[in-house]
């Protein structure tokens, strides 16, 4: 039987060679590294520059999407978003320029309308828009479909910097104002 010595040379002998180095330092490092934050970076860049064909599929989710409910308020942003301009979104404080009602349509269509009308937000430079989903759950699911499925497909697209569900003047939970990334900012 080996001793405690040979059993612990063993565990470092197979630990170095499986690439795992010591750590010298006993603290954690809570800063977001450069590095994972210009990874990500450049993924959301080379999927937004990959062409797009009309055979292309979608690059918005048509899968499984979290209900929520219909008077549940939506918000999403992007970690490094200012809080102030957070704020400024959810007071109504930022004008929107566009708008698009999605009253009607089927999943497949409204995220195709979707899609269009952001991108051609994004081509007239506008930075605010508003998309109405509405929050009818007069369907088998129980709860508002579109309504989840925007949630999903705002957060999936990568020159969506934030979106919160809008004032009631303007549609109140069921509507999102929508925070778009500058032109000519890398997505």
């Amino acid at each position: 039987m080996p001793t405690d010595d040979d059993d612990l040379d063993f565990f470092r002998q197979n630990m170095n060679e499986a690439g795992v180095r010591r750590l010298h330092v006993n603290r954690a490092n809570v800063q977001p590294t450069r590095t994972a934050a210009t990874n990500a970076h450049a993924r959301r860049a080379a999927a937004v520059a990959a062409p797009e064909s009309a055979d292309a599929p979608s690059r918005m989710s048509d899968g499984r999407v979290t209900p929520v409910r219909p008077s549940e308020a939506l918000f999403f942003a992007l970690p490094d978003l200012p809080w102030r301009t957070q704020q400024q979104l959810k007071r109504g404080a930022i004008e929107w320029q566009a708008g698009l009602d999605l009253h009607g349509y089927t999943l497949d269509e409204a995220r195709s309308e979707l899609e269009i009308f952001l991108n051609e937000a994004r081509r007239q430079r506008q930075r605010c828009v508003i998309v109405v989903h509405g929050k009818s759950r007069a369907n088998t699911a129980g709860y508002p479909v579109i309504k989840s499925h925007v949630n999903a497909w705002l957060r999936e697209m990568p020159f969506v910097l934030a979106f919160c569900s809008s004032l009631e003047r303007d549609g109140g939970t069921g509507a999102v104002y929508v925070l778009l990334k500058k032109s000519g900012q890398p997505d």
